[in-house]
């Protein structure tokens, strides 16, 4: 039997997350210029190094747009649900602790998520 504790959600988490912003995107910088087809793809590069264990901190400082998330390491402290975009939410409660989402997409671009907390 599982324990209720187990199969209700988090009332936090603290996750990593890394942002790839297109043009047009939600809060872009006007210096991106990519489209969102390589937005999405360049999120999905990040995502499969994360998940085949490069270290995630050195691909946020690689690859996320979000302004001084190099300096923050992505670290979005703790959050409850409701401090998030739904989608970004949704994929970082479901996620295990320790374990990396797949790509997300927000109106802010395309997200990959890592739960630490």
């Amino acid at each position: 039997p599982v324990s209720p504790a187990e199969t209700s959600p988090p009332a936090f988490v603290t996750a990593q997350h890394l942002l790839v912003a297109y043009k047009g995107a939600a809060a872009a910088s006007p210096k991106i210029t990519r489209t969102k087809d390589q937005a999405k793809k360049r999120a999905q590069e990040a995502c499969d190094k994360a998940k085949s264990g490069s270290d995630f901190t050195e691909l946020v400082a690689q690859y996320s747009d979000e302004p001084g998330a190099a300096e923050r390491r992505g670290n979005l402290g703790k959050f409850t649900p409701d401090k998030m975009v739904k989608a970004f939410s949704d994929a970082a409660f479901a996620l295990a602790v320790g374990q990396t989402s797949d790509v997300v997409e927000t109106k802010f671009g395309f997200h990959v998520i890592k739960r630490n907390q």
